[in-house]
C-alpha cells in the first residue's frame, strides 16, 4: 500500500483509515452492534498486515471502550511508532455542566482520559469532534496548542462544521502563533456531497487533510435499497443523515458494480477517492469483506462516464452530520 501525505505535514498515512467506533462494548454508549474486543481482534490485525497504519476513534465511542479496546489490541499488534493513532474530544463523557464541550477544562481533562485509555503517552491527531458554540474558538485553539507543546499529540484536527468556523479556526491558530489544524473529518459520500461547495475547496487551498467519515453513507451504499442491518435498525443518528430520494444513487452504485463485477463498497469507495481533495475515507469494518473491500477499491479506476452515473442523480440538500 502505499502512503499519502497527510495534509500540507510531513506525515504519512494510509489512504484508507480505520474507524474503530465500531469496536467497543455493545453494553456501554449509543452503539449496541459494536464489537467486543475479542470480535474486534481480528480486523485490527487484518487492517494492520494490509498496511493501513491510521486508526481513528474517539473518547465517547462506546463510553470509552472504544478507545480501550483499540489501545490494547494495537500495543499488542504493532509497534506505536509506526501507527497513526487519532482521537477526539467533544462529546459529554460525564455529568455536570463541564463534562463535554471544547473548553480549556474539558480539552485538558479528556486528553488524560484518553491517553489512560488508549495506553499511550500521545496521540498523533487530536481533533475536535464538532463546532462547541459555547466555548470562544481562541480558547479552544489555545488548549490544543497546549495539549500538543505538552507532547501529548502530533497534530490537531477538525471535524464536520461550517466552511466560515472553520476558516475561523485556522485564522485563530494563525494570528496567535497556535498549531494548526492538519485535518478536518466531514461528511462526505454520494448521497452528501455538499462539502463540495466549500469545505473541499478550502481544505484544497489551505492544504488540509481530509478524511470523510460514512463514506459508505452507513452501509446504505454498499446494498439494495431497503435492505436491514442489525445496525440500521439501531442507528438513530444515521436515519437522520439520508433521504428516500437517494435510492436512484445506490441503484447507480449497483449497475456500475454489477457491471464491472465488484462489490458496491469498492465502487462507492473509489469514487471518493477520485477526489484529489481526499486523503483517507474512515472506514468502519465489522465484517472481514469490509477490510477486503477498501483496500481493493484503491486500485479500482471508475471512467468518466461511470463517475457520472454516479453522480446524475444528486440533488441539493440540508447540511446534515453536523
Amino acid at each position: 500500500m502505499e502512503h499519502v501525505a497527510f495534509g500540507r505535514t510531513g506525515l504519512r498515512v494510509s489512504p484508507v483509515t480505520l474507524g474503530c467506533m465500531s469496536y467497543g462494548d455493545p453494553a456501554r454508549g449509543a452503539h449496541p452492534w459494536s464489537l467486543d474486543e475479542e470480535s474486534a481482534r481480528p480486523f485490527i490485525r487484518r487492517a494492520l498486515e494490509a498496511g493501513i497504519n491510521f486508526f481513528d476513534t474517539a473518547n465517547v465511542y462506546s463510553d470509552g471502550t472504544s478507545e480501550e479496546i483499540v489501545g490494547r489490541l494495537l500495543n499488542e499488534y504493532a509497534d506505536r511508532d509506526d501507527i497513526v493513532l487519532a482521537t477526539k474530544v467533544f462529546g459529554r463523557m460525564r455529568p455536570g455542566p463541564n463534562g463535554g464541550g471544547l473548553s480549556r477544562k474539558a480539552i485538558m481533562t479528556e486528553i488524560d482520559h484518553s491517553l489512560r485509555r488508549l495506553g499511550t503517552d500521545h496521540v498523533d491527531l487530536y481533533q475536535i469532534h464538532r463546532w462547541d458554540p459555547r466555548t470562544p474558538i481562541e480558547e479552544t485553539v489555545e488548549a490544543l496548542h497546549d495539549v500538543v507543546k505538552a507532547g501529548k499529540a502530533r497534530y490537531v484536527g477538525a471535524s464536520s462544521m461550517y466552511a466560515w468556523q472553520f476558516a475561523k479556526a485556522l485564522k485563530a491558530a494563525e494570528l496567535n502563533g497556535w498549531t494548526r489544524f492538519a485535518s478536518m473529518q466531514n461528511h462526505y459520500n454520494l448521497l452528501y456531497r455538499e462539502e463540495e461547495r466549500e469545505m473541499l475547496p478550502l481544505c484544497a487551498d489551505e492544504g488540509i487533510a481530509v478524511l470523510p467519515w460514512s463514506p459508505l453513507a452507513r452501509g446504505l451504499l454498499t446494498r439494495e435499497w431497503g435492505a436491514e442491518t442489525e445496525r440500521t435498525r439501531g442507528d438513530a443518528f444515521g436515519g437522520t443523515l439520508y433521504r428516500d430520494e437517494d435510492r436512484a444513487i445506490v441503484d447507480a452504485v449497483g449497475a456500475v458494480a454489477e457491471g464491472r463485477g465488484v462489490p458496491r463498497a469498492r465502487v462507492a469507495l473509489a469514487w471518493l477517492l477520485r477526489n484529489p481533495a481526499v486523503t483517507s475515507p474512515i472506514v468502519g469494518a465489522t465484517r472481514p469483506h469490509h477490510l477486503e473491500d477498501a483496500v481493493a477499491a484503491l486500485s479500482l479506476e471508475l471512467t468518466g462516464d461511470e463517475a457520472a452515473a454516479l453522480e446524475r442523480h444528486y440533488t441539493p440538500r440540508p447540511v446534515a452530520g453536523h
